[in-house]
């Protein structure tokens, strides 16, 4: 009898503990929601002011606890790229919105094929006949990119402007290893001399095929942000090189007199700027002024044409991993089984994949490679190439009926690998551990990162790679209606410009998620009579939110703890998160 009641004591403890932490989480979610929603009323004459100050992201954020820093009690701004971009097009034909101001004040990020989207957004906003400005104490030189669509640019008397040129600095780990006695063997088909995200681990500088593919992309990528300033600004591509080379933007008045800015001015100074333009101040004398944040909220779900056939917008973005996972990668199956959601849904009549992604797992890329193309077969799809969508991330574009890549997209590196570390040596000499065993056949350990690969593994491993390798070109080939031998030529595991894989056959158009958008309605025979659905996953329980809280926490305590450290800590740990066969490409450019 004691046992029955000390059960039935311990059961209703746990379920009023149950109750009482549920409760909790609802008042902590709803303190969440208070901290990050405020109705935003748009006042008469209203400015539109476009601050970064967002994590703007290519994905919408899906998983609320995201949204809270919880080492800081403070909220954090998400905005995906489509509701950033529909907001400046709801703001043209609002008449509330007088025009815009571009004030990079913020603290938010963005990758340059962001900011490339939203320049080219603004540009479309100026046909709309409303003003666009653009004001800052200190431009970077992205930030610069961006506000150079503007019909003014100022700059503050005292402030700075960066333009310098672009250029690409790669850590090397390999005096790291030695000094940590670690081991590390790499299997790259010969062909795949440009497969360059080995080369931290076993080179200490760039290898000349690297050195020469970076050199190129650099001057593409360059040659964008000049071609862009140049047109806006009627400075010749001559004259901006030549400013970069004497960093003469960085004087003020320099930069006013070679025509980067219009004016040298004070941020009060904004109001006479508005005035001119015909702004009527508020009844207090100020001007009103929404962030694109805010409004974006405001404008809330896209209730047009509900019952209308959908275009469906799905994010592939992060590393490729094998597998089912949520939030912070592309997991194999997990979007296999999202591509299959949408080619089951009748209403849904064709799909825009935007791709966001380094690659990773081959396998992993494989899996999603075929669901696309069962997908295909229904319906059509049209890839919109982000940050970049190379190695992995080209292996699953490569089906698409389209491919729309940003002027700056990092994409290709068409080609694979396999890193072995060998860490036996680091364990005896620096830990003094050592590992024996037992084994029943000459392999049965393999995988074994304490001993030495034998050339049974290695040939092995290397059979693997180059299969690999060859049903991805062919993969390639297939997809883009290309004759292999011209595959083999762009593979390798190059790195191009989504400017430059127009040229090369390897995307058809330069542009953007909405220019991908209009490509799949007209695939789809779809008019303008047609809905946008963007499919996301939700977090499935506490356990899921739980899980991706105490990530997000360490995450950031480790960021805080290792300061300028954290990238190289952060390269190392995404390449070791990574295993078999790998299709990878680890460059990146982000504007913060």
């Amino acid at each position: 009898m004691k046992f029955f009641r000390t059960f039935l004591a311990a059961l209703l403890a746990v379920v009023v503990g149950s109750f009482v932490m549920g409760f909790l989480w609802i008042l902590v979610f709803i303190g969440i929601a208070g901290s990050m929603e405020s109705t935003t009323v748009v006042q008469p004459e209203s400015v539109l002011v476009i601050n970064i100050d967002e994590q703007i992201s290519d994905s919408p954020e899906i998983n609320p606890l995201n949204s809270f820093d919880f080492q800081n009690m403070t909220a954090v701004r998400h905005m995906s790229l489509y509701s950033a971009l529909r907001a400046i097009d709801a703001a043209a034909d609002d008449s509330r919105i007088k025009g815009i101001c571009i004030r990079l004040n913020g603290q938010g990020s963005a990758d340059i094929t962001t900011l490339e989207e939203l320049r080219d957004n603004i540009e479309q906003f100026k046909a709309s006949g409303k003003f666009v400005v653009a004001y800052n104490e200190t431009y970077s030189q992205f930030g610069y990119y961006l506000s150079s669509v503007a019909d003014r640019v100022y700059l503050q008397p005292e402030g700075t402007l960066m333009w310098n040129g672009i250029t690409f600095n790669i850590a090397f780990y390999k005096g790291l290893l030695d000094k940590l006695d670690i081991e590390a063997e790499v299997f790259r088909p010969t062909a795949c001399k440009y497969k360059s995200a080995v080369e931290p681990y076993i080179l200490t500088r760039m290898s000349d095929a690297n050195r020469q593919q970076m050199s190129e992309l650099a001057e593409s990528i360059w040659g964008t942000v000049t071609g862009a300033v140049s047109r806006s600004r009627s400075i010749p591509v001559e004259k901006l090189n030549a400013l970069a080379d004497n960093l003469s933007a960085l004087d003020p008045e320099k930069a006013l007199e070679a025509g980067l800015v219009d004016g040298l001015i004070y941020e009060d100074q904004l109001n006479d700027v508005y005035a001119e333009y015909g702004v009527e101040p508020g009844h207090n004398g100020e001007y009103n002024t929404v962030t694109l944040g805010e409004y974006a909220a405001q404008a809330g779900a896209d209730l047009s044409n509900v019952s209308a056939d959908r275009i469906a917008i799905v994010y592939a973005e992060g590393q490729i991993l094998d597998g089912n996972g949520e939030y912070d990668a592309i997991y194999g199956n997990t979007m296999a089984a999202r591509i299959r959601s949408v080619r089951l849904d009748d209403k849904v009549k064709a799909v825009v994949l935007r791709v966001n992604s380094p690659g990773g797992s081959a396998l992993a890329s494989d899996v999603i490679w075929r669901e696309l193309e069962l997908l295909r077969a229904e319906k059509p799809v049209v890839v919109s190439m982000g940050g970049y969508a190379a190695s992995g991330g080209y292996y699953i574009s490569a089906p698409a009926d389209v491919i729309v890549a940003d002027n700056m997209t990092l994409t290709g590196s068409i080609g694979v690998y396999g890193m072995y570390m060998n860490i036996g040596k680091a364990l005896k000499n620096k830990l003094g551990i050592t590992v024996d065993g037992v084994k029943t056949n000459t392999s049965a350990d393999f995988g074994n990162t304490t001993r030495p690969i034998t050339a049974t593994e290695r040939a092995a491993i290397m059979r693997s790679v180059d299969n690999v390798y060859e049903t991805f070109t062919g993969l390639v080939a297939k997809g883009r209606n290309l004759p292999l031998e011209k595959v083999l030529e762009l593979a390798g595991g190059r790195v191009w410009s989504g400017s430059e894989a127009v040229e090369l056959g390897l995307a058809d158009a330069n542009g953007g998620l909405k220019a991908a958008i209009s490509v799949a309605a007209d695939k789809a025979a779809l008019g303008d009579n047609y809905r946008i659905v963007e499919v996301t996953e939700m977090p499935m329980g506490l356990m899921s939110l739980f899980t991706s809280l105490n990530a997000q926490v360490r995450e950031r305590a480790v960021r805080s703890e290792m300061g300028i450290l954290y990238d190289h800590y952060k390269s190392i740990r995404e390449a070791l998160r990574l295993d078999g066969v790998l299709a990878y490409c680890p460059y990146y450019i982000r504007f913060e």
